[in-house]
């Protein structure tokens, strides 16, 4: 049986499009979106705020590039396997919070420093105006920087949130749920009778990190005006432009 017919069988096993079946692929969607949503909006909530903040004040600017360093660097497995490593002898749960934190940290860079390239890119004639009709410092921050400086977020966003869809699957390693990615680490154990397993795992992940590539596409062109995201582009610093790419 080659692998094109094992990746039939397979697909054909039941449960397989269940959506309360473990084994169901519908099942291991939801589960590897929960994990990735879930640590993106934490990442949100811990760093916008603050890039903000700083962006606003024109502080700290060499955490945003060296951001950027660090979100390159730092190896996603062995981010994995620390944290995991550390549960263990912690006695904490690894089935989730090692990926979890893991995640968090991943996702962390391209938010603070898409936030905060946003907001010191942005032209200072609105923020000047919003100061001179009375607005204070965070009326402007959250009515003026943050809505101008969207599109930039939204892209680091979703940078973020397809690096973290691309390491849901390498977690489910060291998780007993994993996701997508459970496909692939149950098809190698089982070694040569499991390659239509592995195929269609790595089919599954790469389907929905294009479905949500699109999902982001559609956030940006519903919550930004048509005009701002023309302006934006057009506008925004190499240096800006180099952070979103």
């Amino acid at each position: 049986m080659n692998v094109f017919d094992q990746l039939a069988a397979w697909l054909g096993e039941p449960g397989r499009w269940s959506f309360t079946d473990p084994s169901g692929i519908p099942y291991r969607t939801v589960e590897h979106l929960s994990f990735s949503l879930l640590s993106l909006v934490i990442a949100a909530l811990l760093t916008i705020p603050l890039a903000l903040w700083l962006a606003h004040y024109r502080r700290a600017a060499f955490l945003a590039s060296s951001a950027v360093n660090i979100g390159r660097a730092i190896p996603s497995f062995g981010l994995i396997i620390l944290f995991w490593f550390l549960a263990s002898r912690w006695e904490v749960d690894t089935t989730f919070w090692p990926l979890l934190i893991a995640l968090v940290a991943l996702a962390l860079p391209p938010l603070f420093t898409n936030t905060y390239a946003g907001v010191t890119s942005l032209d200072q004639a609105p923020v000047d105006a919003a100061r001179g009709t009375g607005y204070t410092e965070g009326q402007i921050m959250l009515r003026i920087e943050l809505p101008l400086s969207l599109p930039v977020v939204l892209a680091g966003a979703r940078v973020a949130f397809l690096q973290l869809v691309a390491t849901v699957a390498i977690g489910a390693i060291v998780n007993d749920g994993g996701g997508l990615g459970r496909y692939i680490v149950d098809g190698f154990a089982q070694g040569a009778g499991g390659y239509g397993e592995i195929l269609g795992g790595g089919i599954a992940v790469i389907v929905l990190a294009l479905v949500c590539e699109g999902a982001f596409s559609l956030l940006t062109r519903f919550t930004v005006p048509r005009g701002l995201r023309i302006t934006r582009k057009n506008e925004l610093p190499s240096r800006a432009k180099a952070t979103i790419s």
